[in-house]
């Protein structure tokens, strides 16, 4: 052993660098509450204020939608504890701890795509903290926006890139920092946005109560009606005292909308009014009220009602897509858990920091979309509801407002970057080329590719495409748990880690066989319909299959 605890020789291996090299338990600074405040900066963010809004929309109740996520959090949590551990016990990074499984070429495989995702969504959000930016500096000034790619966002862009790869290069201790100090502050927005909705919708019971509106859409067809063609029941928001927000609708026809005309505005007398359309196919639907303010128009398109879905199967396909909103981060934990001190830490901060957090944002976001029913009059559907913040934030006139809540979302978005999207894909760049590639210059490589993919032009379907990658990340971590827990029984040998010419050398078979299963799996019922049970449930059934062909191929190889 040489003088610092490491095996003998493993400095002169082309697969070491300092930045790759296992963390001495002295040198770990981070504690439970590190790990925890790490947690409530990455789980702040848009698309975690957006999970329960996603849920109601589609019909589940503000209770059912926190109870999914809630659960999904705890369960996703115990998988990524598990996953933490090796970091801990041996402080080592996912790319290291990885090649006892996959081989020291195979991990390039499964680390590069953890990297390419985590870089895509670093792009997509470097572009949202840069568009906050951008509008904090047109608060202040009075300027007015433009609603183009104009040069002050891509200058505003530029500058937040920069400020994140100033934490990039000042390495992980500058990151502890930063979601030490962004934490608390995070958790105080969530209890002003809370008291803000408390008070303009009456009271915090009466906020809590408008959110039963927002579970159904505001149109829809009748399912029994007796006259020919279809009937159409319109359901505009209530005010508290159980009247309409909105006091008269219009139907849009195709024929209107070529001629840029607009049908005849007739009131509403009651909650739901019936209207006949006929056999007439694409309708539009327009509501206005008394003060003159008009909804979105809704499109009435040829289908047909939703109710009698099964209501357990879409419980469990929700509660399958919120295990699966983090399941790039559950294969590479150990990269931040080899900074922790004890097992207690990682445990105790996971917990503490993962779930809490998930469950008390999405709280946030419920609550304080229902009470915008009741304080912002120009709301009159359930469809223009601000369930995102960018809308919430829109509704505001004052200058101080959007100032305070640009910061508050620049404060998150760099905190969920910085945590979630650019420690991965340092160390799995680093890992290439371990004696050329560093830490600092892996970050600035992930930085570089979030550029290069164009977010402005290309965010929504980059998400897209993201999110459907994430969901096939399972048979990955059903492979990295098999091989610690159950083959190697929470043992591994540091010096055969960085052996060129090791155990681990190459490709492993056996988890490249299994990978290509588990993923097999979980894409086969994307194209073979009786199957989509399985595309469904991507996470679960490539995770199991992955973990069953990885032990079943390594006790035939060990025999």
């Amino acid at each position: 052993m040489e003088a610092n605890g490491l095996p003998e020789g493993i400095r002169s291996s082309s697969l070491y660098s300092e930045d790759l090299a296992p963390i001495p338990i002295s040198k770990r600074t981070w504690t439970k509450w590190n790990l925890a405040a790490l947690w409530v900066g990455m789980a702040v963010c848009i698309p975690t204020y957006l999970l329960a809004s996603y849920m109601m929309r589609a019909g589940l109740s503000w209770q059912a939608a926190l109870t999914i996520i809630g659960l999904a959090n705890l369960v996703i949590t115990i998988p990524m504890v598990l996953n933490g551990h090796a970091g801990v016990k041996y402080g080592i990074p996912f790319p290291v701890q990885g090649r006892a499984a996959f081989g020291t070429q195979g991990i390039h495989i499964p680390s590069m795509v953890r990297a390419i995702v985590a870089c895509g969504w670093f792009g997509v959000n470097a572009w949202i903290g840069g568009l906050a930016l951008y509008s904090i500096w047109n608060a202040a000034t009075g300027a007015v926006g433009d609603p183009g790619l104009g040069v002050g966002k891509f200058v505003a862009f530029g500058l937040f890139w920069l400020v994140q790869i100033h934490f990039v290069w000042k390495g992980t201790e500058s990151i502890r920092w930063l979601e030490n100090w962004s934490a608390p502050i995070l958790i105080l927005i969530g209890v002003v946005l809370i008291g803000w909705g408390a008070k303009n919708a009456g009271g915090f019971m009466n906020a809590l109560e408008q959110g039963k509106q927002l579970q159904q859409g505001t149109v829809k067809v009748l399912p029994y009606a007796d006259a020919p063609g279809r009937t159409l029941g319109l359901s505009p928001l209530l005010k508290p005292d159980g009247t309409p927000k909105a006091t008269h609708f219009r139907l849009v026809h195709p024929i209107q909308r070529e001629a840029q005309a607009s049908g005849e505005w007739t009131p509403i007398a009651e909650r739901m009014t019936t209207v006949h359309i006929g056999m007439e196919e694409f309708v539009q639907v327009q509501f206005k009220d008394a003060e003159g303010h008009e909804s979105t128009k809704l499109d009435v398109k040829p289908t047909t009602s939703t109710e009698g879905t099964n209501i357990f199967w879409q419980y469990l396909m929700w509660f399958t897509a919120m295990v699966g909103f983090w399941a790039t981060m559950s294969i590479s934990i150990s990269d931040i858990t080899r900074y922790a001190k004890t097992q207690k830490d990682q445990l105790a901060g996971q917990f503490i920091g993962l779930p809490g957090t998930m469950l008390f944002y999405s709280f946030v976001s419920i609550f304080v979309t229902s009470a915008a029913v009741v304080a912002f009059k120009d709301v009159l559907i359930a469809e223009d509801a601000p369930w995102d913040p960018v809308s919430l934030v829109s509704k505001f006139k004052s200058p101080g407002v959007v100032i305070f809540a640009q910061i508050a979302m620049l404060i998150a978005t760099l905190s969920t970057n910085i945590a979630a999207n650019v420690i991965a894909p340092a160390n799995a760049f680093s890992n290439l080329f371990p004696k050329k590639i560093s830490f600092r210059v892996g970050g600035v490589i992930a930085g570089v590719i979030g550029i290069v993919i164009c977010p402005w032009w290309l965010m929504d379907e980059i998400s897209g495409i993201l999110i459907f990658v994430s969901g096939l990340l399972g048979p990955v971590l059903g492979i990295l748990l098999c091989d610690y827990f159950v083959v190697r029984k929470r043992t591994l040998a540091i010096k055969d880690l960085f052996d060129v010419n090791g155990p681990h050398k190459g490709v492993s078979i056996p988890a490249l066989t299994a990978l290509v299963a588990g993923v097999l799996v979980a894409l086969i019922g994307f194209w073979v319909k009786p199957l989509e049970v399985l595309y469904q449930l991507s996470w679960f059934s490539g995770f199991a299959v992955a973990f069953g062909v990885y032990w079943g191929s390594m006790r035939m190889e060990r025999r």
